[in-house]
């Protein structure tokens, strides 16, 4: 049974809803986010020129922002967020082996692609673009450097990511390397993540604080260590970190590298 919700006029409207009238505002709202898509598509069909003449030289340096949770040419791979070889033609979510937000994934099954004039709409202001994406970029208002960084990651996407096998190559050795070997207790990161959520949603959403759900374990444990050792400089962080051991950090790891975002 459904609960019923009461006010002073009676049941809710919700509540009195017919099961056939709340699907059909649920295909409502679905064949309005295809419309809404379809209508940007064509857009994009007549107007994607607009967006190119960048330089890519002037975009690789405004891509340094962006290295930390994407990576780019010869043997990329996914990350924080995912890897940007063959993005150009690419649906939005559909690359394999990445957990993408609901949001993003309905953008791509209702024909969101990749390419200049989609990727200028979206770094100009990521998450009213994709309400709900897990990205915690605020956004590029310099049209300029937008399409020096399209400019940049047109020229480099070509390659080919890197193959199942392939090891990442380190420049210095990885102050997490031991938590990295743990198998993580998920039950126990659960239980330590109730002070994590009082800031950073379960949901997934990156609405002002940086997501943490479905991150890779290498690289959720790489973070916190650089925080707890103020590599990265965050006062808040450095405080939740600052008595965290090997085994607390893999359990983090492992219980929000095992949720899907919402």
């Amino acid at each position: 049974m459904g609960e019923v919700h009461r006010g002073k006029g009676g049941p809710g409207r919700d509540a009195c809803r017919t099961p056939r009238a709340r699907g059909d505002r649920s295909r409502a709202s679905a064949n309005g986010a295809g419309l809404a898509a379809a209508f940007l598509m064509a857009i994009a069909g007549t107007h994607g020129a607009a967006a190119e003449g960048g330089d890519p030289g002037k975009g690789e340096k405004l891509y340094r922002s962006c290295k930390s949770c994407h990576e780019i040419g010869a043997n990329a791979r996914n990350g924080v967020g995912p890897h940007l070889d063959g993005l150009f033609g690419r649906a939005a979510g559909s690359l394999e082996g990445f957990k993408y937000s609901s949001a993003m994934k309905e953008l791509g099954r209702n024909g969101l692609v990749w390419n200049e004039f989609t990727l200028d709409v979206y770094l100009e202001k990521p998450r009213e673009f994709v309400p709900g994406t897990r990205m915690s970029f605020r956004g590029m208002r310099d049209r300029d450097d937008r399409l020096h960084v399209i400019a940049y990651l047109k020229a480099l996407s070509v390659n080919a990511p890197a193959g199942p096998e392939a090891a990442p190559v380190l420049a210095r050795a990885e102050m997490g390397a031991v938590a990295m070997q743990l198998d993580g207790d998920a039950a126990y990161g659960e239980y330590l993540s109730s002070e994590c959520v009082t800031c950073h949603q379960m949901s997934g959403r990156a609405d002002g604080i940086p997501s943490i759900v479905g991150w890779p374990k290498d690289s959720f444990i790489r973070a916190l260590f650089e925080y707890k050792t103020n590599i990265r400089s965050h006062q808040v962080m450095q405080n939740m970190t600052v008595n965290l051991g090997n085994e607390e950090i893999a359990a983090l790891a492992a219980y929000f590298g095992a949720l899907d975002p919402q």
